[in-house]
């Protein structure tokens, strides 16, 4: 399989990137409408203003095609913070090795633009992503039941803090 990193927006980027995440999470966790559209509002969003001096966005390609993603959304606070969002790798890709590349890409831009924070929001049982922010020194801070995802689950947050 032919495959790159790809920075900065693509065309078909956010129907794709916002595809995968509605497949996976309703095949594993039977989300549905209310999930997908959050996903593709808030990325759409993200696009829009997006801002390469504090926010970054790479893709996966694998034989041209959209096979993952992952995000940074910059915050203006002090000290300066990022988040971590839509980090997904489509499951025929996955035990490759380029969800860690993806990973690396984004903590070496996090620390190339002086964060000194990156968080995440997650829920647990998605145990291998688990395993990767944990890998990239994530450690889970949070954790209580909600339903920001559009169905209750255990959210959690994880946080690294960069030197």
């Amino acid at each position: 399989m032919d495959y790159k990193i790809a920075a900065g927006y693509l065309p078909g980027a956010i129907g794709r990137v916002a595809e995968l995440h509605a497949l996976y999470y309703h095949q594993d966790w039977d989300f549905g409408l209310y999930f997908e559209a959050k996903i593709a509002t808030e990325l759409a969003q993200f696009m829009q203003s997006f801002n390469p001096v504090h926010d970054g966005f790479w893709t996966l390609i694998v034989d041209d095609r959209i096979m993952g993603s992952i995000a940074i959304v910059g915050e203006e606070a002090a000290p300066p913070s990022a988040r971590l969002r839509w980090y997904i790798i489509s499951p025929e890709c996955q035990g490759r090795g380029w969800g860690r590349l993806l990973m690396r890409e984004a903590m070496n831009f996090c620390r190339q633009a002086k964060f000194n924070r990156v968080y995440l929001s997650t829920f647990a049982g998605l145990d291998p992503a688990r395993h990767l922010y944990e890998a990239a020194g994530f450690k889970l801070i949070d954790e209580q039941e909600g339903a920001h995802w559009g169905k209750t689950v255990r959210e959690q947050i994880f946080e690294l803090i960069l030197p």
